[in-house]
């Protein structure tokens, strides 16, 4: 008879925890009935499959209990519940215990079976607690009895040299023999061992620091473990998940991942897990800047890490103390937390680990003063060949600034570059390209760090370029813009020939932590303005984009924020702005979340943007879409991209809307079919139209988009923060299947278009998440990421009336001849002049993204 064999590995890489059963898991037992058992057989298999469902207490339980029971009357099956016992405190993290409860009997099982499972076991959780002479004893013996008869318990041995190879910082040669046992999985029809060979897999292309693929296998492992309702499986694979997106640079997802992983484990009584979880939530926490609660998180860690004695828990909670340590100032906790993680991976010979709490040391050096014992341990970890790529571009990121402290700036400049190429290479490894996307918020504070240095040393060209070299990477790369693989530096931009061919003013916003930056680029000349913190500036948008959702009228109330955000964005410039002019916005941060159209302005002249607003009357004041023409984009390379020759085109439209509704969360629009019918008579003869039952996103994939100049949607919108890529346009349904109404943003990059305009008639068409130099990602970057010149989309939910009303003097305005700039803003003013619907509310939700052409 098979058993159940599984053990835990876990590890931390860059500051962060990662898990991965270990030892062989054979074939799944059928249910036993829940009334008492007649036989050990019956015992067992009742015992082996509340096991196989992650029910880790219970299944310890009932192994003890049938270890007593048949402890006198059958040795043999005395020993198999024994096993599972064991099995069950290893997966708690118990490794201790487990080694105790093996060794309590003098005499061996006399099956080979159980015999080479129990030598896997033990092998294991020696690997697990840093005994690696023990533990390559135990699993020594185990190979050499399985290299003479074949056995189904040999699989568990793979395992564990796996995770001892792990445990001793030799994670590539650890994944081959993961991969045994996801042969063997195949071999043996073993869901149970397919699922923890695959996060065995996953884990290992984390340590390696290949998130892409962790992303894949650990959801593969989640879906096999959660056929088999295993829960503890499941919250592993979770745990997992959380630290690839984490790695991916998706820390608000990886923080949810890993709280419900943590919950999880906690139910289940797993404290290896829990404590793995709660010190990567303090990873995530530290990098929002709640340093307390993250320090919390840690010392919770360390806490239970000590309750368990496990060393490489140990580790990874004095590790993350002690950066967080010296990031708040508290220099001797840090150096103590330091030394002692330093001492733990010293002890392991493990050089991978030294160079963590190494790297920090270096940190404590640079903060006391230490030049010199700060570069030579910077280099020293930037040289190691153990070193993975963000130990390396933060190795050089450290350099750079210790540089520039010591007024070395030739040398600060190279070790930033250094530091960029580093991170550049790594991102260009990332596939698919969609994980890219968050990625890049790794170096956000490298590119903040960069900018600043060279703004301070008068280089604010470079700094631009530099900023814009940073910006909608992934989008640029999709349109050929960029070439393929690492890019090591910004490529040739002249702004101010950017703004001739624009024919308008170009605002290009860095929003830094110290300090951001405003470039207003003309025809003549390039100015730069400096501006308060990133944080001061996101403050006062989120206040306003609450005032924008009413019920009060921003214009009627003088909002201080709408007025404040104008003095501080825009007054700086506003010499440079003459009436009616065109202006394109290049956002960063939360101003993609900022219609710039409905700032305040004063009707007297604007006061010195420091000025605190007073509590005395306020002059009257305007929406700036008075005054200028509005369209924003993502960069200026985006925005500079244009075909070599643009040819004329025939005036066609796709239009899909008035679905029917798919389920009560989207009820039909009473206005769909008006706007529709609306849209369409300006298209006579020469539109594709795809309504009610038809218009499904399979009618949309199938037409053709490319030969369509415009394409209009009526429909609801959903926006993903979390995943931005499934955001989608709601239409009908095409399928039984539960989503089959949805057009998600991945499908819509997946079709190359030529359209001239995009409207996308929808509630959070712009999208809300939101990503470090990539600006809004959602339907809207969809779009422009196919090839569509322009698109129009709602930053919130629109308003059936008024957005009819808008879309038909829109249209109106392009049969004129306008360009949808000036068009859309002629409708948005038709709106703000009618009594019903003046509040920006009504008309400000819709914004233009474009690129020249």
């Amino acid at each position: 008879m098979s058993h159940l064999r599984t053990a835990c590995y876990k590890r931390c890489s860059r500051q962060r925890r990662l898990l991965s059963l270990t030892l062989l898991v054979t074939a799944a037992a059928d249910f036993a009935t829940c009334g008492r058992p007649t036989n050990p057989q019956a015992t067992f298999e009742h015992a082996r499959q509340t096991f196989t469902r992650g029910d880790l207490v219970r299944s310890q339980e009932e192994a003890e209990q049938g270890c007593r029971r048949f402890q006198t009357s059958d040795h043999e099956w005395a020993w198999r519940f024994r096993i599972l016992e064991a099995e069950a405190l290893q997966w708690r993290g118990m490794h201790g215990d487990a080694l105790a409860l093996l060794g309590s009997q003098s005499t061996p099982p006399a099956d080979r079976g159980s015999v080479i499972e129990v030598l896997a076991l033990e092998g294991a959780s020696h690997a697990r607690l840093h005994h690696f002479a023990q533990a390559a004893q135990q699993i020594a013996e185990a190979e050499q009895l399985c290299a003479a008869t074949a056995d189904a318990a040999c699989g568990s041995v793979s395992r564990a040299h796996g995770v001892f190879l792990n445990e001793s910082g030799q994670s590539a040669q650890a994944r081959e023999f993961f991969k045994q046992s996801l042969s063997l999985a195949s071999a043996y029809h073993d869901r149970l061992l397919e699922a923890t060979a695959l996060l065995n897999l996953g884990a290992a292309s984390l340590r390696e620091e290949h998130f892409d693929e962790a992303v894949e296998l650990s959801d593969a492992a989640h879906r096999a473990a959660a056929s088999l309702e295993n829960r503890d499986l499941m919250q592993n694979a979770l745990g997992n998940l959380g630290w690839a997106y984490y790695g991916l640079g998706d820390s608000e997802r990886a923080l949810g991942l890993f709280l419900e992983a943590e919950k999880s484990a906690t139910q289940l009584g797993d404290v290896i897990d829990r404590l793995s979880w709660i010190t990567n939530a303090g990873y995530v926490y530290a990098d929002l800047g709640n340093t307390a609660r993250a320090k919390d998180s840690y010392l919770q860690a360390l806490n239970l890490a000590n309750q368990i004695n496990g060393r490489e828990d140990i580790y990874n909670a004095l590790r993350a103390l002690a950066l967080v340590s010296v990031e708040s100032g508290e220099l001797e906790e840090a150096r103590k937390y330091s030394d002692d993680a330093l001492a733990i991976a010293r002890a392991d010979n493990n050089r991978l680990n030294e160079l963590y709490p190494l790297l920090v040391k270096g940190l404590i050096a640079a903060r006391s003063d230490d030049e010199a014992s700060a570069e030579h341990i910077f280099r020293e970890v930037e040289r190691d060949s153990s070193a993975k790529a963000s130990l390396k571009w933060r190795a050089q990121h450290a350099l750079a600034r210790l540089y520039e402290t010591e007024h070395r700036f030739d040398v600060a400049d190279r070790a930033y570059r250094a530091a960029i190429a580093t991170f550049e290479a790594a991102r260009s490894s990332v596939i698919p390209s969609d994980l890219k996307l968050p990625f890049s918020n790794n170096a956000s504070r490298i590119y903040d760090d960069y900018i600043h240095f060279l703004v301070s040393h008068g280089r604010s060209a470079a700094a631009l370029q530099w900023a814009d070299f940073s910006r909608a990477r992934t989008l640029a790369e999709g349109l050929e813009l960029l070439p393929k693989g690492a890019v090591t530096g910004p490529p040739p931009l002249d702004p101010q020939q950017l703004a001739r061919r624009a024919q308008g003013t170009i605002l290009f916003y860095w929003l830094g932590e110290k300090q951001s930056y405003l470039w207003a680029v003309t025809p003549q000349r390039t100015s730069l303005f400096a501006l308060p913190p990133g944080g001061e500036i996101d403050a006062a948008v989120q206040r306003y984009r609450k005032s924008l959702g009413g019920p009060n009228d921003v214009l009627e109330s003088s909002d201080r924020d709408g007025q404040l955000l104008y003095r501080t964005l825009i007054a700086p410039a506003q010499a440079l702005l003459k009436k009616d002019a065109k202006v394109f916005i290049i956002p960063d941060g939360s101003l993609n979340n900022l219609n710039f159209e409905t700032l305040l302005v004063p009707d007297s002249k604007p006061t010195d943007p420091k000025m605190p607003v007073s509590n005395t009357p306020q002059p009257k004041v305007h929406y700036w879409i008075e005054d200028v023409t509005i369209a924003d984009a993502s960069s200026l390379r985006i925005l500079a991209s244009t075909h070599a020759v643009k040819t004329k085109r025939e005036r066609t439209l796709l239009l899909v809307g008035n679905s029917v509704s798919p389920n009560n969360t989207y009820p039909e629009l009473s206005r769909a079919a008006a706007q529709m019918e609306s849209v369409a008579r300006h298209f006579p003869g020469k539109l594709k139209v795809f309504a009610r039952e038809k218009a499904t996103p399979a009618a949309y994939l199938n037409s053709g988009p490319e030969q369509f100049s415009y394409i209009h949607f009526v429909a609801h919108g959903t926006a993903n923060r979390l995943s931005p890529l499934d955001s989608a346009i709601v239409l009908s349904k095409s399928s039984a299947e539960d989503d089959s109404f949805k057009l998600y943003a991945r499908d819509i990059i997946l079709h190359p278009m030529q359209a001239d305009l995009v409207t996308i008639s929808a509630c959070y068409s712009s999208g809300e998440g939101r990503y470090s130099g990539e600006g809004l990602v959602g339907l809207s970057w969809a779009f422009l990421k196919a090839g569509a010149h322009s698109v129009i989309a709602a930053l919130w939910d629109a308003t059936d009336a008024p957005t009819q009303l808008l879309m038909d003097k829109f249209y109106d305005e392009l049969d004129k001849g306008a360009g949808p700039d000036a068009a859309l803003r002629a409708a948005k003013l038709s709106l703000l002049h009618n009594s019903s619907f003046h509040n920006a509310f009504y008309w400000a939700p819709f914004q233009l993204y474009t690129r020249l052409g």
